[in-house]
């Protein structure tokens, strides 16, 4: 095993490491909670304060911690020093080869049965692909307070996966959780604000279990965002002793809308910014996840999406691609196994989903890569509905049209209309060069080339 690996040591492998060091025992969720924000560089008030326990507490389980971590590893460890004395601690152990079953990263060993992939990744499955630093950027950024995290990526890259592990996470610090997915509030409740707000507070209270008192709160006077900030903070964040994580999936939903969405977007930055001003707000972290597919104009200064930590998920790189064909039990590190990552990246390029569909086929339906690429930009291939769902968005936007028809008729880089190249790059659909454009990958070259005649 390499320095480099024991060098880069993530905050999950070293809660996995000492508690295999200190077997049969575990650390218990207070321990656990201490080490990885700890690891994370967080002090004990931050830690007090974003966990709803006692300064002193949190101090006290700090000093026993770090007492048995000295007292298995040999020499004094502290908050500070966790990093460098588990690095130097495990180089020792690969140096002697006793430290390989110490180590953990991705399981790549374990084989999976191939099922359709559709819908996010569970949390319990080996087939979601970490990106680092983005999983323990986000874990460190939601326990930090008045928290948002904003992801964006286009359909089908990973942003509700990565949305259920930050929840996830939160719910092993102690936190409240409540995820909202808009895809499933009705049109007529979208197109009217008085309407959405009362059933997003609904949601929120119905997945908290508390009981709904929103006409308690309501108020026409006043009208529905102050009697929604009312609802949230004087009811439901005050009613919580522990933080409370609000996940908002497929936010673009509302940008349908666009009078909803003028004044629901700037109510969750103001939210956010309260936690500055008023205690209970500090208690609410965001997580908004939104796709880059659905493009209106906004103003920056009042929506939420130029504070907090951006999220923009990137494209699998060809290790990554390695690490998905090993749990499809296929050895893709030797020369002809690299030859077959770039041919696929290549291909389709580094998208998850479209990855991950043709490591399913490859798996379970006996064809062979050449033929599965061969066939990928045709309608008879497997890609074809999400290729049609692109080729349906493009069409009903005759630039959006004639810019892609330009992009891939062309035999160089081409230079598009600012606003259309933002556009057909946020649909995954091109690559910017500067102020030029090219296709993304083969399989959208191949594929608008022969459908836009």
């Amino acid at each position: 095993m390499s320095r480099q690996l024991v060098t880069t040591i993530s905050v999950e492998q070293a809660v996995q490491i000492i508690n295999k060091l200190i077997q049969p025992k575990r650390l218990n969720d207070v321990q656990d909670l201490v080490l990885r924000h700890s690891y994370l560089g967080q002090t004990y008030e931050e830690i007090a304060e974003s966990s709803g326990y006692s300064i002193q507490h949190i101090r006290d389980v700090g000093y026993k911690l770090w007492k048995l971590l000295s007292k298995v590893l040999g020499e004094k460890v502290t908050k500070s020093n966790i990093h460098s004395i588990l690095s130097q601690y495990l180089q020792h152990l690969n140096s002697t080869g006793e430290g390989d079953d110490l180590l953990i990263s991705q399981p790549l060993a374990k084989k999976i049965n191939p099922s359709f992939p559709e819908g996010p990744v569970s949390i319990d499955s080996p087939l979601y692909i970490d990106r680092p630093p983005i999983e323990e950027q986000c874990y460190a950024a939601i326990a930090s307070t008045g928290a948002l995290i904003r992801i964006k990526a286009p359909k089908q890259m990973g942003k509700t996966s990565l949305t259920l592990r930050i929840m996830a996470r939160a719910a092993s610090l102690g936190y409240h959780t409540a995820r909202l997915n808009l895809s499933q509030a009705e049109l007529p409740i979208l197109g009217n604000l008085d309407k959405f707000l009362r059933w997003f507070c609904a949601n929120v209270s119905r997945q908290l279990m508390l009981e709904s008192k929103i006409n308690d709160y309501w108020d026409e006077d006043l009208g529905s965002k102050v009697s929604c900030t009312a609802y949230v903070q004087g009811y439901l964040l005050q009613h919580l002793n522990c933080p409370l994580v609000l996940a908002l999936d497929e936010l673009d939903r509302i940008f349908e809308f666009p009078e909803t969405a003028a004044e629901f977007l700037p109510l969750l930055r103001f939210w956010h910014e309260e936690a500055n001003n008023i205690e209970v707000w500090q208690k609410l972290r965001l997580i908004v996840v939104h796709s880059t597919e659905v493009y209106i104009p906004l103003n920056i200064n009042q929506s939420p999406f130029n504070v907090g930590l951006p999220i923009k998920l990137p494209e699998l790189t060809i290790k990554q691609v390695q690490q998905l064909a090993k749990l499809y039990d296929s050895d893709w590190t030797d020369e002809v196994g690299i030859k077959k990552a770039n041919s696929l990246l290549a291909s389709i390029g580094g998208h998850p989903y479209l990855l991950q569909l043709a490591f399913y086929h490859l798996a379970s339906q006996n064809i062979t890569l050449e033929k599965l690429l061969q066939e990928a930009p045709t309608r008879s291939g497997i890609y074809n509905h999400h290729l049609r769902r692109h080729l349906a968005n493009i069409e009903t936007n005759p630039e959006l049209a004639a810019g892609m028809k330009k992009v891939v008729m062309a035999d160089t880089i081409v230079e598009l209309e600012s606003i259309i190249a933002y556009k057909l790059d946020s649909m995954g659909l091109v690559k910017l060069h500067q102020n030029k454009v090219t296709p993304s990958c083969q399989l959208y070259a191949l594929y608008f080339r022969s459908e836009l005649v």
